[in-house]
C-alpha cells in the first residue's frame, strides 16, 4: 500500500498476491479489486483511480488470470494479470490466445509471471519455457516492454531472474 501512496498508479497487476484464508489480503477496500473469491488466488487487478472505468471479463478470468477492460474517453485497453504455473507446460496454456481473440482491434497489456526465462527479456539464460514463449510472442506480433536494468523482476533467498513480463500489442 506504501507504493500506491507514493507512486499513485491508476491500475496494478499482481501475481501471487499475499493471501489469507484463500483471499488476497492487504489491499484496501476502497480500491476496486478483481481477484478470485475461492481457492488459491495467483493473479489480481487493482484499480485505484475511480475515474477509469474497469469491467471484469468473467469468461476469460480464473484464479490464475484476470482480464479487465479499461475505458477512459476513447481509450480502450484489455488488461491482463496472469500467472503461468511452472508445473504446467506453457504450450498448453491457451488463455492468451482467448484473450487475443477477445481483444482484437483494441490495445492489450499483459502483465505476467511467466516462470519462463529468456535473454530476450534480459534474463541471464534462456530455458525451454522461455523459447516457447519467445516463439509465441513473436508469432502474435506482440512486444516485450521489459527493460535492461540492474533490477531483476524476481528475487528470493535462493535466486534472481527476470520471469515477470509486460507484453503489449502494437495498438
Amino acid at each position: 500500500m506504501k507504493i500506491i501512496e507514493e507512486d499513485k498508479p491508476d491500475i496494478i497487476c499482481i501475481q501471487e498476491p499475499y493471501s489469507f484464508q484463500s483471499k488476497a489480503a492487504g489491499i484496501l477496500k476502497k480500491y476496486k479489486t478483481y481477484t478470485s473469491k475461492e481457492g488459491r488466488c495467483r493473479a489480481a487487478v487493482v484499480a485505484t483511480n475511480n475515474q477509469i472505468d474497469t469491467m471484469l471479463i468473467q469468461q476469460l478470468s480464473d484464479a490464475d488470470t484476470f482480464v479487465v477492460e479499461i475505458l477512459k474517453g476513447s481509450l480502450n485497453i484489455t488488461l491482463v494479470s496472469m500467472y503461468f504455473d511452472r508445473e504446467n507446460p506453457i504450450e498448453h496454456d491457451s488463455k492468451i490466445e482467448a484473450v487475443l481473440r477477445h481483444a482484437k482491434g483494441t490495445g492489450i497489456l499483459i502483465a505476467t509471471e511467466s516462470n519462463a526465462r529468456s535473454t530476450l527479456w534480459y534474463d541471464t539464460l534462456t530455458n525451454t519455457r522461455g523459447r516457447i514463449l519467445e516463439e509465441f510472442i513473436t508469432s502474435k506480433q506482440l512486444y516485450i516492454m521489459n527493460e535492461d536494468c540492474n533490477n531483476t523482476t524476481f528475487r528470493n533467498h535462493m535466486e534472481t531472474s527476470n520471469i515477470d513480463l509486460t507484453i503489449i500489442s502494437p495498438s
